[in-house]
């Protein structure tokens, strides 16, 4: 267990529940799934992109070209 996740049990720290249900990676429910036992923990975000920037539109940059 993580220093964080420790922390969070220790002292009763809320967080968001789909931690619970395999969402390692929270991000915007499109570019958020499930991470599959073996997977890195942020394999369910972006997970349908390859080799680009993988952000959110939010979060993107007009320097990459997509807005």
């Amino acid at each position: 267990m993580s220093k964080v996740w420790e922390y969070v049990r220790e002292n009763d720290t809320p967080y968001n529940g789909l931690y619970d249900r395999g969402y390692t990676s929270i991000g915007c429910a499109p570019c958020t799934r499930t991470v599959q036992p073996g997977e890195d923990l942020r394999a369910g975000r972006w997970w349908w992109e390859d080799g680009v920037p993988n952000e959110c539109g939010i979060q993107m940059s007009p320097s990459w070209g997509r807005a």
